[in-house]
């Protein structure tokens, strides 16, 4: 998978969702960046980086990682602004996925993981969906907040 051959990121193209029925927030030039449904933390995103398929950021041109790490600033400040975590984490793992993507994790006061690494990621699966009515409002709020930029219609 690392040579991108069978990589599902790639092949899936640019959906407006993407497996657990996780919506599009942000559309970007090469970002896509996907709510999660989870309530283990309220407004996790998942960004893939959508140009062509790499594994690691240092396999990027410096032009394509300019424009990565630029959208995926701009995602994190929309979270950030909408949600008001204390604490936001950028991870980019792969491990599962090697095609380049991020985790945009917004970590809050009441966070039942504290100061360790968020249990949800871990592979603990003690989380419920949000409700949809919640959820679609989260969605409808950041693409709000992604407008004159770069949202997802």
């Amino acid at each position: 998978m690392r040579s991108g051959q069978a990589c599902p990121v790639c092949l899936e193209g640019r959906p407006d969702e993407i497996d657990g029925g996780r919506l599009r927030v942000y559309a970007g030039r090469v970002l896509d960046a996907y709510l999660s449904r989870d309530d283990a933390a309220r407004c996790y995103v998942v960004a893939f980086y959508r140009g062509h398929h790499v594994v690691e950021p240092t396999e990027l041109a410096a032009e394509e990682s300019v424009a990565f790490w630029q959208e995926l600033l701009v995602v994190a400040d929309a979270i950030e602004r909408y949600f008001q975590p204390m604490k936001l984490n950028l991870l980019l793992l792969g491990n599962a996925v090697p095609h380049l993507h991020a985790h945009v994790v917004p970590r809050y006061r009441d966070d039942p993981d504290g100061g360790e690494p968020p249990r949800f990621m871990m592979g603990s699966s003690d989380w419920q969906p949000v409700a949809d009515e919640a959820y679609l409002a989260d969605v409808a709020a950041l693409r709000a907040a992604y407008r004159g930029g770069s949202a997802a219609t």
